[in-house]
């Protein structure tokens, strides 16, 4: 049935049933609206682990509001467990922690670190507060039930069913062991789903990370996730955490989630960057409006304040890696969830975060995709849809070798215009600094620093 016909017999329909019969089905709102380009934020896992503060959280807040809003961060994230009173950086307390949850089973943040939790509050108010800055607030969970509320048995609501009636030791974490499963096909699962969102909904929480979710995947419990969201009427972005998720799950992440992990955990780590580009190149069909592959978080700046893993320190980038890394995440089109502690953040950095050119590509560039890999020397390219340019990323990932300790810090990366749609060549500027480079023909020939980046905009030479 063509979309006429389709049209045509919904008003039939709609005229038969009477206006009241249609008034009960509104549609659904797409929940890919709301991430209509990818997320930016900061989240605080890099810098805190387990344990940022409420404190914390609003000094990160006001220097966004103050110095990246304008360039479109806006998302605040709480990462794991801030509904543990006594956690340690350096791995998490499972011997003795003091969980805070409700009489329902859902967990509510420690007011010893949030105190404006305290009074059964939640945090309604650390929400209001950004949300004054014009700003949006995301916390983490895990996916599941609680252990200790199985044991103690506590009532799911608006059920008659309790914690203990829809777990399941199967499927759970191994690197945290707070959540059971939940079984989606047992009656009070959805409900239990409902409840958690419910409550999110009513703190004015916009963003929810859930851990443990996508890699292995768990398609029911996503299902339940996605109804329960959907069925608050808030607009709260999902994403979907660790990864790699299953690439024979892209259809299925992108139907349910707005964001999921396409790898573990990344930290400042060359090797774990390199193999980005094979990671980027393999999920870049995948990208679409509303539903984003997650290369994960910038770890830059200054990290490991009181981390999962680490010391404090400077991020182990080297300039040059801190522009490939910038330059891919852009070009890929992943959402942008900085790691560093912000009100620490150098001159350098913040130039890194907000240069409009190469934002401008990671909000409304299309046709991302690799064009080529040498070897260690890869290309991306993408289009402007509003103007027809082009744009071009190239990267040296090449390593020193063994037998040559000083190699050539730069090498020229040369790519064909004619791969580029541009038979007649054309205009060349920098976007990472925003100069003229000249007017090409035939072929672009930069010369690239070794673990570094290009990011070119390419304007063509007019028909004659």
């Amino acid at each position: 049935m063509n979309k006429r016909c389709y049209l045509l017999l919904a008003g039939l329909l709609a005229g038969a049933l009477g206006p009241a019969a249609a008034q009960t089905a509104p549609a659904k709102p797409d929940f890919h609206q709301w991430a209509p380009t990818p997320p930016m934020g900061w989240n605080s896992w890099d810098c805190y682990g387990p344990t940022v503060t409420e404190a914390e959280v609003r000094a990160n807040a006001d220097y966004m509001a103050k110095h990246l809003k304008s360039s479109g961060w806006d998302y605040v994230v709480v990462d794991i467990r801030w509904y543990v009173g006594n956690d340690t950086a350096h791995g998490y307390n499972e011997k003795n922690p003091d969980f805070n949850l409700d009489s329902y089973g859902r967990f509510v943040p420690a007011p010893n670190r949030f105190p404006s939790a305290a009074g059964g509050r939640g945090f309604r108010p650390l929400a209001d507060y950004l949300h004054g800055q014009g700003l949006k607030f995301g916390i983490h969970l895990m996916r599941g039930v609680p252990v200790v509320a199985v044991q103690r048995k506590l009532p799911i609501k608006g059920t008659k069913r309790t914690a203990a009636d829809i777990y399941s030791k199967e499927g759970q974490a191994n690197w945290l062991h707070d959540m059971y499963t939940v079984v989606a096909t047992q009656p009070g699962a959805q409900e239990y789903y409902n409840s958690l969102f419910e409550l999110y909904a009513s703190w004015g929480v916009d963003f929810v990370k859930v851990d443990d979710l996508s890699e292995p995947y768990h398609a029911a419990e996503i299902e339940l996730i996605r109804r329960a969201i959907d069925r608050t009427g808030r607009p709260i972005v999902l994403s979907m955490s660790p990864g790699e998720t299953p690439i024979t799950d892209a259809g299925h992440a992108q139907q349910h989630a707005n964001m999921w992990r396409t790898v573990g955990d990344f930290w400042d780590n060359w090797g774990q960057l390199k193999e980005h580009f094979d990671v980027c190149a393999r999920w870049a069909p995948y990208v679409m409006p509303g539903a984003w592959p997650d290369a994960d978080m910038l770890p830059l700046g200054r990290l490991a304040i009181r981390a999962e893993r680490g010391d404090d320190r400077p991020t182990r980038f080297t300039p040059a890696e801190q522009r490939t890394l910038l330059t891919l995440w852009s070009i890929f089109r992943s959402p942008l969830m900085f790691g560093g502690d912000l009100p620490s953040t150098d001159a350098a950095t913040l130039a890194l975060l907000t240069n409009p050119r190469v934002l401008a590509v990671h909000h409304a560039s299309t046709h991302n995709r690799q064009l080529f890999r040498r070897g260690d020397l890869v290309g991306w390219t993408a289009d402007d849809p509003a103007t027809g340019d082009k744009f071009l990323a190239l990267f040296n990932a090449q390593d020193p070798a063994a037998s040559a300790p000083t190699p050539l810090d730069s090498v020229q990366v040369p790519v064909a215009l004619t791969e580029l749609g541009l038979p007649r060549g054309g205009a060349v500027q920098d976007l990472w600094s925003g100069r003229a480079v000249g007017t090409f023909s035939g072929a672009f020939a930069p010369y690239i620093r070794r673990h570094g980046a290009g990011f070119y905009r390419l304007v063509a030479s007019p028909a004659r």
